[in-house]
């Protein structure tokens, strides 16, 4: 009997290139021929890649949406919003100031004419403090516009100018020791100065500044709705979309495993469906908010800082006129085409004047219906009738619009008395503090505060509202993308397992 010597196994002999590029060939044209989905784990992997590509494209959509809404409410209510606020109130500071000045030079030395001398002066001097602290915020608010950043700093420089020849107006005022009313020819000159510099330079571009910020506030409103708008669009079709897939996917699995429900799967639709429904509202509730903020607080909020600016302007215009009687017929003028930009009234038939405008106001006011009328008038006060809410806001215009009737109503007595031969008695209701002018228009820009007020708070509570609805939804895509893929993937492995 012979013995067979057993050795060591041979080596395994490593199969040839060629083999190899035949066997990667050959996965290559299954897979490109599609073959791999002619068996079961290969549909799975099919409908689980689809789902997690569908997943990513709704994730994309979703945070850009986000990111649009976020964009719009903080330009609306952190930048350019209170930027226009910013520049509304240097151009009103910038007009009272000019204002205060004409009354101080008008009381000469009858201190205790009007609201006296020192509240002139006080006023005066807060408003200037205003005015600076208004130009250094806008100028900070002005970010990288190197064009707003220069015309900011025109008005500072300006400002100082304007400082300069006001206190030497002030100062010959006072040397003058001249009677109310009858202010020397060289004190006027010196003023005439200071309010040319404040009327053809420092206002328009105080005026400029707001309408460059209100343009770029209405760009982003329009342009940031539209896209938050067509994200809420686009997410409803790829979640509808994810939906789907997941849907198809758990009745493929339910016909080949004869298995009812796949419980991961099953959690990953509603999870997706609560996503995709709640972004949909928070999307919509972004959209609302910013609209709320937009048409019913910042766009009055602009025309009546501009519309209470100019008002105390036209007032200025008044001591103007009874301070400069060679100017008479340019402050008058002027006075009606501020007047007629607060509140434009048709003159129909009737000459384009300041008689014209008295007669037809009170016809056109006592008529006026806010809770009907509509294009009655315009000018500022139009817009604003346009858009006005029952509740506070009709209330406040109501209370504003017969306050402004009063206002130029003691306009129109004024300069009766003043044409009249009767300047001193002009003086009189142009400076009564309890009967007058001064009184009536300090009611009116009260009434006008009001109805600003209830604007702002109508805009401080959009902002609010939409900062609020953002808030954690930096984390909240993501989170709810990867919960969704991680359900997606417990639900297929299982029945990858089987085949293997």
């Amino acid at each position: 009997m012979t013995t067979t010597e057993v050795g060591p196994p041979l080596p395994e002999t490593a199969p040839p290139p060629a083999a190899n590029a035949d066997r990667r060939q050959g996965r290559l044209r299954t897979f490109l021929r599609a073959r791999w989905l002619k068996t079961i784990p290969g549909r799975i992997r099919a409908a689980v890649a689809a789902a997690l590509a569908v997943l990513i494209v709704m994730l994309v959509v979703l945070s850009v949406a986000i990111g649009n809404a976020r964009d719009g409410v903080k330009t609306i209510g952190h930048d350019a919003g209170p930027q226009v606020v910013a520049t509304g109130s240097l151009f009103f500071s910038l007009s009272n100031m000019d204002a205060q000045v004409a009354n101080v030079l008008l009381i000469g030395r009858q201190h205790d004419l009007g609201i006296g001398y020192d509240e002139s002066l006080r006023r005066y001097e807060q408003r200037r403090a205003e005015a600076g602290q208004a130009a250094v915020q806008a100028a900070q608010l002005a970010g990288d516009d190197s064009n707003m950043q220069a015309t900011v700093r025109e008005v500072i420089d300006g400002l100082g100018r304007y400082e300069r020849l006001v206190g030497e107006a002030m100062l010959l005022d006072k040397q003058s020791n001249h009677a109310a009313g009858q202010v020397p020819k060289q004190v006027v000159d010196t003023y005439n100065q200071a309010s040319e510099l404040m009327r053809l330079e420092l206002l328009p571009k105080a005026y400029n500044l707001t309408l460059d910020s209100g343009a770029t506030v209405r760009q982003s409103y329009e342009s940031k709705r539209s896209d938050v708008n067509s994200g809420r669009l686009w997410l409803a079709i790829t979640g509808g979309l994810l939906l789907a897939v997941l849907i198809l996917t758990q009745l493929y699995l339910a016909a080949t495993f004869r298995r009812l429900v796949n419980p991961a799967l099953a959690l990953a639709t509603a999870v997706t469906f609560i996503l995709v429904a709640v972004g949909i509202g928070m999307l919509s509730a972004q959209g609302s908010h910013i609209k709320k903020a937009k048409e019913d607080g910042f766009d009055s909020i602009l025309a009546l800082s501009r519309a209470r600016a100019i008002s105390h302007s036209a007032f200025a215009d008044e001591a103007r006129y009874l301070l400069d009687p060679s100017r008479a017929d340019t402050y008058e003028q002027t006075y009606l085409d501020k007047s007629q930009s607060v509140l434009f009234i048709d003159p129909k038939t009737q000459p384009a004047n300041l008689e014209t405008y008295y007669a037809r106001l009170p016809a056109v006011l006592s008529t006026y219906d806010p809770a009907r009328d509509r294009g009655v008038f315009l000018g500022f006060f139009g817009e604003e009738a346009d858009r006005v809410r029952p509740g506070v806001e009709m209330s406040a215009l109501v209370s504003t619009l017969g306050a402004y009737r009063k206002v130029i109503d003691d306009d129109r007595r004024m300069r009766a008395l003043a044409t009249g031969g009767k300047p001193d008695e002009a003086l009189k209701l142009r400076m009564g503090r309890d009967t007058g002018a001064i009184k009536d228009f300090d009611d009116y820009d009260t009434a006008l505060m009001r109805l600003n007020e209830a604007h702002q708070g109508a805009f401080d509570r959009a902002i609010k509202d939409a900062d609020g609805g953002l808030s954690g939804w930096t984390v909240i895509p993501v989170a709810g993308a990867v919960v969704i893929a991680v359900l997606i993937l417990a639900g297929a492995r299982p029945r990858l397992a089987e085949f293997r």
